[in-house]
């Protein structure tokens, strides 16, 4: 039977349009999309809530800044710091004073060993808004001009040092380890340099030095 005789069935009715001629399918389309808008604007509204609530480890511009005052070597110095800012980079990255070395920066080695009223400190480990108006020395504030300090020039006579990495924080702990009358032998002081590391094996020589200058300057 040859069906193209008979009568077109009528076209089906459109079971994807809607009142207003917009097909379904474009109709869920276009909800869906400014459904995600709403919510990405609401998202995007919610942050500075969010953040005041919760907020971040890395504290905005200005919120954790400090005013210090430190006096290193006799002089005054004020400085605008970060408050995470230890005192080594202080020393080194604000005042320039590079004679304070960065070893392992975990205090483990001893090579940025300072004075903090007269005690010896791992500036590594140590805040500069924690030593704010305390009395600071380095190994630059030793000197009395062209004229070395006593235990600098006994590192020198008994060739206490190789590479000389480790010696500013060397010379820092033996002297205040004659401060703190801690020379009676030799295995005395190697107990109390011991947390100074020198990499070259110049322990000999550095024991030497200290006993050379037990009497503080």
């Amino acid at each position: 039977m040859d069906h193209s005789s008979g009568p077109n069935p009528p076209d089906p009715e459109p079971q994807d349009a809607t009142a207003d001629g917009m097909s379904r399918r474009g109709f869920l389309v276009r909800s869906s999309a400014t459904s995600g808008a709403a919510l990405l604007i609401g998202a995007q509204a919610a942050k500075p809530a969010a953040a005041e609530a919760m907020p971040s480890r890395t504290a905005p511009p200005g919120q954790a800044v400090v005013d210090v005052t430190l006096h290193v070597n006799g002089r005054a110095e004020r400085l605008r710091l970060d408050a995470r800012v230890t005192l080594l980079d202080a020393l080194r990255e604000r005042l320039h004073l590079t004679g304070t070395k960065k070893g392992c920066d975990r205090g483990q080695c001893g090579a940025c060993t300072v004075h903090v009223g007269g005690r010896r400190v791992l500036s590594c480990l140590t805040l500069a808004a924690g030593v704010n108006g305390e009395q600071v020395t380095t190994i630059e504030g030793l000197a009395d001009g062209d004229r070395l300090h006593p235990m600098q020039q006994a590192f020198i006579d008994c060739d206490a040092f190789q590479c000389g990495f480790c010696t500013p924080g060397q010379i820092m702990s033996a002297t205040a380890l004659i401060r703190e009358g801690h020379t009676r032998s030799d295995e005395e002081i190697r107990d109390f340099m011991s947390g100074n590391i020198c990499r070259c094996g110049a322990y000999p020589n550095i024991v030497e030095a200290v006993r050379a200058r037990r009497i503080p300057r």
